[in-house]
């Protein structure tokens, strides 16, 4: 492919050299650079791609994609944008043969609520039999194949890269979280998404390195649906207004209300033996009955979201009704089949903020005890650690403090740091370092009607310790503990 075609929707001067050259491949990272390709120099938090342009000239680079002007020999050529993140996001889905426009595109973004709104949007869509991609905080999956993730929206080169194998794979549509980092870096630049979503919005990612203030939050989330064909939003979050200034697509609403174009009503939380959820009737735009094995109402809203998603796509209720069902979201209010007397469940909070979000929806529940084990990461605010602590011994009846990742601190300095702020509370508490240990405990320990959570871990699959990350799945735990409980080991 020619430089020229690589630059056909990019606004630019070309300083030296020409655009009529055959060009490699796309490279931002300058140690990965190779003979004909081309570097867009990308400002970041730590580095500056500018400072490596004559040093990625000498490794052989054919154009150099700048915002300001840069010293390198005659014969590279150089181009200038005025942003070389959008430049870079433009080239990409030309390098790539535009896949954003073979497939259906759904772009969630939000403070709470995208990654298992996207698994109920790919479980419903496949229930339908449109074979559909997911990109999110989790995982990337194409067909069968299941790519960790780095980023909840990955950079642009690679974006691109992964909607081109989801075409390749047969895919009909994409669902993929878009976060407020990807909207001001960029990452998406180039896709018109054909359905924008917004699930809610609140203080969160605001501080060095991420967003300046709060208004800067709203703003970078609000360029979404100015991006997209039609948006779909919760009509009942206080901040919606804002969210949709400047908007260039439709809109319909989703919510608690009947103001909404689609809503739900009698709401119930639903117990069964080993698990919780809620069920409730969908009402507006569509109306039938609804269920789903994820307890809480903020469970409701991602149903609703999801549902008024796949209304576009046709699937009917009987299938969204199944799918909601069916669906399981790793770490995220994940429930572990453990014992018929008790709930055992797996979430991902790892934060003050969460942990009290997800111990009040398991308290409406009614639990004879409200068990908690947790621990906090090494190398973060100490005060995440005390608040923590404050708030599962308020909010859990009993607490087991173990460890989480401790990277680079000893465990029990940081469950010291817990214990500061338990001590605060009148909860119940113990210490065990070991996180196995810990779970095996409050297994052993569960009584009839017991909510047990483990939190702070959620989708994770290791311990990280002294800079190495150590295999480590909770769920792998646990099935090891009920056989050798089973043994009697």
């Amino acid at each position: 492919m020619t430089l020229t075609q690589l630059l056909e929707k990019v606004d630019f001067e070309l300083l030296q050299g020409s655009t009529d050259i055959e060009i490699s491949g796309i490279v931002n990272d300058s140690r990965k650079v190779k003979a004909g390709c081309v570097f867009p120099c990308i400002r970041g938090n730590a580095f500056d791609g500018h400072k490596f342009a004559e040093e990625v000239a000498a490794k052989g680079a054919a154009a150099i994609v700048v915002e300001e002007r840069v010293e390198v020999p005659d014969g590279v050529t150089v181009v200038l944008v005025g942003n070389t993140r959008i430049a870079m996001a433009r080239m990409a889905a030309a390098w790539f043969g535009y896949p954003a426009e073979k497939l259906k595109t759904i772009g969630i973004t939000g403070t709470k609520g995208k990654t298992t709104t996207t698994y109920m949007v790919k479980s419903m869509l496949e229930s339908a039999g449109i074979k559909t991609g997911l990109i999110g905080t989790i995982e990337t999956l194409i067909g069968d194949t299941k790519i960790p993730s780095a980023n909840t929206t990955p950079e642009s080169l690679v974006l691109q890269e992964y909607l081109a194998k989801m075409v390749k794979a047969g895919c009909g549509a994409v669902v993929m979280e878009v976060s407020s980092q990807a909207l001001m870096m960029h990452r998406v630049e180039g896709i018109t998404f054909d359905i924008g979503v917004f699930t809610n919005i609140s203080a969160d990612h605001i501080g060095p390195g991420e967003h300046s203030s709060f208004e800067d939050y709203m703003e970078c989330k609000s360029r979404l649906f100015q991006m997209c064909r039609a948006g779909i939003l919760n009509g009942d979050d206080i901040h919606l207004g804002r969210i949709l200034e400047g908007h260039t697509c439709t809109t319909e609403t989703f919510g608690l209300r009947p103001a909404c174009d689609l809503y739900a009503e009698d709401i119930r939380l639903v117990s069964k033996p080993g698990c919780l959820g809620t069920s409730f009737e969908v009402k507006g735009s569509m109306s039938f009955h609804a269920e789903t094995d994820i307890p809480g109402k903020f469970s409701v809203y991602n149903a609703l979201c999801a549902i008024a998603i796949c209304r576009h796509f046709g699937v009917d209720k009987e299938q969204i009704a199944k799918a909601l069902l069916d669906v399981k979201v790793k770490g995220r209010v994940e429930m572990v089949r453990v014992s018929d007397d008790f709930t055992f469940l797996i979430d991902y909070a790892h934060n003050a903020m969460a942990l009290e979000s997800i111990l009040s929806t398991l308290r409406e529940y009614k639990p004879a005890r409200l068990v908690c084990v947790f621990g906090c990461g090494g190398n973060r605010a100490r005060s995440r650690r005390y608040e923590m602590g404050e708030v599962s011994g308020r909010c859990a009846d009993y607490t087991i403090i173990t460890s989480d990742n401790p990277r680079y601190e000893d465990p029990e300095a940081i469950m010291d740091d817990i214990e500061t702020g338990i001590r605060k509370t009148n909860g119940k508490y113990i210490r065990i370092t070991d996180r196995k240990e810990a779970i095996r405990a409050a297994i052993l320990g569960g009584r009839p009607s017991d909510v047990i959570v483990l939190a702070g871990k959620g989708h994770e699959d290791y311990q990280e310790i002294c800079g190495k990350k150590y295999p480590m799945d909770e769920r792998v735990l646990i099935a090891e503990i009920l056989e050798e409980e089973k043994k009697g080991l």
